[in-house]
């Protein structure tokens, strides 16, 4: 089949708004800076065909795999286009990632959608996360008050003078953690710096906690649709007590206030990383589903 996928670059930023403004995304993974940041890990290539932006990830290591398409054209014709595409580069062609609200309007006569819980998305209130009331959020909130109490912080906002920092930020976060020995903080981290090296071009938002005048802390995301943020990179000096909750807390309070929900991304079945989303108390998942023919 004859189509010209191309590798994404920041040339491409317009088509791919476009495409989402047309057709709002609910899933973390469908924002043009989502997949910018990450290339050196996923490398995802696109192209159109027929009203739709079809979009074929290629990770390290693993098989290729489709996201779901986008836009207003035929979608069960272009899961079909983007499948028979696949069938000649793997074993196992698939659209992986698919949103719930995407699934269910697939033909499940011809295709078979499978849950992806590990891949599956939490969505939070933002008033929970800046306000952090009531009896589940208790022990939050005592962290979030014995930080403020303990320590002189002030919350900056990302701009290109401070572009720096986050950089320097993320390179002690990276020797605190040895992200050399561990290929996913490794490639986290190109994806970090691919982000904040293009700041200017790019549509995402940041913040950062000062503590006695150093970084300890940022966080980085942008809108995903009318009413949701997406968070995509949260970092902080794991040896100060709090400070995890207070840049979640401070980036919602000062960043997204406006939004409805924050989506803070999947868990990818990571133990430590399903506690820690599941503390916040989700007010609903995005679930998520592999697609292939039935």
């Amino acid at each position: 089949m004859s189509l010209d996928f191309k590798p994404v670059e920041i040339g491409d930023k317009a088509i791919f708004n476009r495409y989402f403004r047309e057709d709002p995304p609910e899933i973390s993974e469908l924002t043009f800076t989502n997949l910018f940041m990450w290339q050196g890990l996923y490398h995802p290539v696109w192209a159109e065909k027929e009203n739709i932006l079809l979009i074929i990830m290629n990770p390290d290591g693993y098989p290729p795999y489709g996201l779901q398409p986008v836009g207003k054209g035929d979608k069960q014709k272009a899961i079909g286009t983007l499948l028979t595409y696949l069938e000649g580069k793997t074993d196992n062609p698939k659209i992986s990632r698919a949103g719930e609200g995407f699934v269910n309007n697939v033909d499940k006569t011809r295709f078979t959608c499978t849950p992806d819980r590990n891949n599956s998305d939490y969505v939070y209130k933002t008033s929970d996360l800046i306000d952090l009331s009531g009896r589940k959020y208790h022990r939050k909130k005592n962290h979030l008050n014995q930080f403020i109490k303990s320590y002189q912080c002030e919350y900056r906002e990302l701009d290109t003078d401070l572009v720096e920092c986050f950089i320097n930020m993320q390179e002690k976060w990276c020797m605190m953690r040895e992200c050399m020995e561990n290929p996913n903080l490794l490639s986290e981290d190109y994806a970090v710096r691919r982000a904040l090296t293009n700041f200017k071009e790019l549509d995402y938002r940041g913040g950062a906690i000062m503590v006695n005048g150093r970084m300890e802390a940022f966080s980085l995301g942008e809108l995903l649709n009318s009413n949701t943020a997406v968070i995509h990179i949260e970092k902080a000096n794991p040896d100060i007590p709090g400070l995890y909750t207070a840049i979640n807390q401070m980036f919602a309070s000062n960043a997204w206030p406006e939004t409805t929900f924050i989506n803070r991304e999947q868990d990818l079945g990571i133990e430590g990383l399903r506690k820690a989303k599941e503390s916040y108390y989700p007010h609903h998942m995005i679930n998520k589903y592999t697609i292939t023919r039935t």
